[in-house]
This record gives C-alpha cells, structure tokens and sequence, in this order.
C-alpha cells in the first residue's frame, strides 16, 4: 500500500516532466515502440506495453501518434529513416564506383546484422503486403533519393569501364539485401537443414565475402 502511494507521484512526475518535453517523449515512445512491434507483429504488440516500456501513458502516446497504426508507420518511417541516414555517411559519391559498391554492400550486411529488429519489421509488414507502408510519403521519399544515389555509382562505374552500362540500380540493390536478409532471416532453419551454425562468427565473414563477390560479379562487364 506504502509504496503504492509513493509510486503515483514519482509517475505523475515523470509524465509531467514528459509532457514539457515533447521530443524527448516522442524519441522514448518509438523506441519502445519499436522493440514491441519488433517482438509481436502489430496485431499481437499492446500500446499500454508500449506505453509502459515509455515510461508515458497512452493518452501521450495518441496525441503524438494518433492510434497504433500510426505509431506503426511511425516506427517504420523511424526505422528505414535510420539505415537510410547511415548510408549517407558512406559518401559513395566521392569513391571510386567498384570500392563504393564494395562499401554498401558490406555495410548493409553489417546493418542487418546488428539490427534484427529492422529485420522483423520488414517481415511483419511483408505479412501485411506492404499496406502500412504505401501510404507514407515520407518513406517513398527517401528511398528515392538513395536510388539516385546507387544509380550514380553505377554510371561512374560503367564510363570508367568497371561496370557493365544500363544497370538497373534497383536490381543491385534487391540483391545486395536479399543475399544479407535471406540467410538472416533464415540462419535458424538453415542451421537446422543443413547441420551448419550460419550464426558462427567465422561463417558470418565468411557470407560477407561471399556477397561481396556475387554483387560485384553481377555488375562487372
């Protein structure tokens, strides 16, 4: 009962506290959010879990977000906003277009990899055909500019003679993360079929090299 009675204003302190600082709060709830989505699909996550894990309540969570598909969209936007942010720091417009190449396709297989949590995201939101994600303009946008991005590597590529010409930047990039998602995504029935620890530290670099290789083969005159 005590600690009860000491717990509401401690909580009622750190939503007032929230409540003064709203992106603070906003960062709190999509993290959380993310882990819960991450672990059990939209259809199984709880916004008062989500809430929880917050340090908020639900009344903060739907001013800012709206409702749960929202904050989905949200997470999303949040999560294809952070691997796109990253791979602008690569600055492939100012390398050579066969180390540029060789750079993405090693970072997106290291970004997979420590980021498992995006890995479910797009598996769950697959389960859905994409329908959270058509209507987010935000997420079109980005992925345009990274498109542009690629496909400027790629022509430097083949006027310096190391690529082939005409390459379609899309299908470089579905390959490049496909080869990193598919054997992610599935390492633990691989493992199982194939009597093999896709997990172990020396495999990982071992598929590394492996991608690198395949990417640039695919590219190359």
């Amino acid at each position: 009962m005590g600690s009860d009675i000491r717990e509401k204003p401690a909580r009622a302190g750190r939503l007032q506290k929230a409540s003064r600082d709203p992106e603070r709060t906003q960062a709190a709830i999509l993290k959380a959010a993310t882990a819960e989505f991450a672990e059990k699909g939209i259809g199984g996550a709880r916004v008062d879990m989500i809430a929880e894990r917050a340090g908020t309540n639900k009344r903060m969570l739907y001013h800012y977000f709206g409702d749960k598909a929202g904050l989905y969209v949200a997470v999303l936007e949040a999560a294809y906003g952070a691997i796109r942010s990253a791979e602008r720091g690569l600055d492939l417009a100012h390398k050579a277009p066969e180390e540029a190449l060789c750079e993405l396709t090693r970072f997106t297989w290291h970004y997979f990899l420590e980021h498992p949590e995006f890995i479910s995201l797009l598996n769950t939101e697959n389960l859905h055909k994409a329908r959270h994600m058509k209507g987010s303009r935000k997420l079109m946008e980005m992925h345009s500019h990274f498109v542009t991005e690629l496909a400027e590597v790629l022509k430097r590529g083949a006027e310096a003679g190391v690529f082939r010409a005409g390459i379609d930047p899309i299908n470089v990039y579905i390959t490049i993360a496909a080869l990193g998602y598919f054997y992610l995504s599935n390492r633990h029935t691989l493992s199982a079929i194939f009597d093999r620890d896709l997990a172990d530290p020396a495999r990982l670099a071992d598929w590394e090299a492996h991608v690198v290789r395949t990417v640039l083969a695919a590219v190359r005159p």
